[in-house]
């Protein structure tokens, strides 16, 4: 039922959080979610990342994901993303974020200050 789950997302946007649709175009993720329940960000999945940069097809699907978030007022983020090629791809795509082993692969939580003084 989307009048109970939009009441309890509401709450926890009015407490500061910000929800995003995660692997965006798989699975139970649906077009249905970015009309009816209030998400900031979609999360494009990792498998349109695959070969993004050699095929006409993949680019066609990430770039129109981009685009009918943006239309939506939604910001988007690339899983997956590996390349500075694919990084510069997203660029042109004016994707919003990326996430991936491009930036960095995952590091222990003890390990992510000097992480994030590094990129500072």
């Amino acid at each position: 039922d989307y009048s109970k789950i939009k009441h309890i997302l509401k709450i926890l946007i009015n407490k500061g959080f910000t929800l995003s649709i995660d692997d965006f175009g798989t699975g139970y993720s649906s077009l249905a979610y970015l009309n009816h329940l209030p998400v900031e960000i979609i999360k494009i999945d990792q498998s349109f990342m695959r070969n993004v940069t050699e095929s006409s097809g993949g680019r066609v699907i990430v770039y129109a994901a981009i685009r009918m978030a943006h239309a939506l007022g939604k910001k988007v983020i690339a899983e997956g993303v590996e390349t500075l090629q694919e990084l510069e791809l997203l660029k042109e795509m004016d994707c919003d974020y990326i996430q991936g082993y491009y930036i960095s692969r995952p590091v222990p939580k003890e390990e992510i200050p000097a992480l994030l003084k590094e990129y500072s």
